[in-house]
């Protein structure tokens, strides 16, 4: 394995990445990931535009989960094969272009065609935190990753309120305008703004870019390293498996949550019900916080602290039907845990092998998207037959197996 530090000065970008960029790499990713979930509140206006079944509605869901998965795979390793500003710009233009044609589709077939081509495109959000990586000094790459996957966790947390409020004043195809226009502006801000990679003779690696080793592997290979490298390194088995947990967990709070608030006693709007995506993104803190404690070397002990509180949040969570206030206390609190664990997980994962850190967070980011599908569909067939109790009976489980799992491989 090779170092960053080989590269002689006169071929290397300034080390270290100011704080000023850090943060428009943290608005780029939450603007990319919002658009994977912009649909989720919009659609029963989706459905009525182009009068499709209530049932079939669900597919907008699913084909942009899915484009994410295959992104997940297919693009985000080329940022070991690429230079990774070309590619996050790329993505961001493309993204542009997709996000007009869903604005703009005349029908139900090519609508749905553009949704999952916006979800391939959304992982450039994962480029952008392995390039924002790359290019942070080592002694302050904690801070960075945790300021730009911050930007991720609003992007999520703040989608469903966005595309509320803007669907209810101009309709459902504006939020896809809007979305547009401001990822155009960015993709032209990251064009302008971040450094331009330079490659190494090969045996070398850049701070920004892939060896010239690895950009001579074919695709194909490139794609095949990705499993790989779980043989190979067991830093990514075991974040991965970490990241599978803890993110079913909270999808095992956020699925559900909106059939009992929706429901008597509570009887909640569904703008209203968005509004508590306002509470997660308090928890979002957690990632600046645990990114300057991994640069401290307090990174397991962050994790522990993340488990212990995504643990503990199930207890107001279960409170819900005494008031609705226990929800948003537990949603801060797991959410500060969740973001807490997963900033670790990269930091630890970024020092493992510099020169595959795209292939690293490709694998990693796989088994969150299978944690994500698991909680959405476990916790909604556990409300149905058992009631909000026994989700929180399954999400506190889960989080309690993500800590024993901690326990026991920080035990080897």
């Amino acid at each position: 394995m090779t170092s960053p530090t080989r590269a002689t000065t006169a071929e290397a970008p300034p080390r270290g990445l100011p704080p000023a960029a850090a943060w428009l790499l943290s608005v780029a990713c939450g603007l990319a990931v919002a658009n994977v979930y912009y649909s989720q509140p919009l659609l029963d206006l989706i459905a009525a535009d182009y009068g499709i079944d209530p049932a079939t509605i669900g597919l907008v869901g699913t084909l942009t989960q899915t484009g994410y998965a295959l992104g997940l795979l297919l693009l985000v390793p080329l940022g070991d094969h690429v230079n990774r500003r070309t590619l996050t710009t790329a993505q961001l233009g493309l993204s542009v272009l997709a996000l007009a044609a869903v604005a703009l589709a005349p029908s139900a077939p090519l609508m749905l065609a553009a949704m999952a081509a916006v979800g391939v495109l959304a992982v450039v959000a994962q480029v952008v935190v392995a390039y924002a990586a790359s290019l942070a000094a080592p002694a302050d790459r904690g801070r960075v990753v945790g300021t730009v996957t911050s930007g991720i966790v609003v992007g999520i947390l703040l989608a469903r309120t966005v595309a509320g409020t803007i669907g209810d004043l101009a309709g459902w195809r504006a939020v896809y305008v809007v979305s547009a226009v401001a990822t155009g502006a960015m993709a032209l801000a990251v064009a302008v703004v971040l450094p331009t990679e330079r490659h190494r003779p090969t045996g070398q690696t850049s701070q920004a870019g892939p060896t010239s080793q690895t950009a001579r592997i074919s695709y194909p290979r490139l794609i095949g390293s990705v499993f790989t490298l779980f043989a190979e390194e067991p830093v990514l088995r075991a974040r991965a498996v970490l990241a599978l947990l803890t993110f079913t967990s909270i999808t095992v709070l956020l699925t559900p949550m909106v059939l009992p608030l929706a429901a008597p006693p509570f009887n909640l709007s569904h703008t209203q019900i968005g509004l508590f995506g306002l509470a997660g993104a308090a928890g979002a803190l957690g990632a600046g916080r645990a990114g300057r404690q991994a640069d401290l070397g307090r990174a397991e002990r962050t994790a522990g602290i993340g488990l212990l509180a995504m643990l503990a949040a199930w207890i107001p969570a279960a409170l819900l039907p005494h008031s609705v206030w226990w929800l948003v206390l537990a949603m801060v609190v797991i959410d500060y845990g969740l973001q807490s664990v997963h900033v670790v997980n990269q930091h630890l994962l970024y020092q493992v092998r510099p020169e595959a850190q795209s292939r690293l967070t490709a694998g990693y980011m796989l088994l969150y998207s299978a944690g994500c599908a698991a909680g959405a569909i476990g916790s909604t067939v556990v409300y149905e037959h058992w009631g909000w109790t026994a989700v929180c009976l399954l999400g506190a489980a889960t989080s309690l197996a993500a800590l024993l799992y901690w326990l026991a491989r920080k035990q080897n």
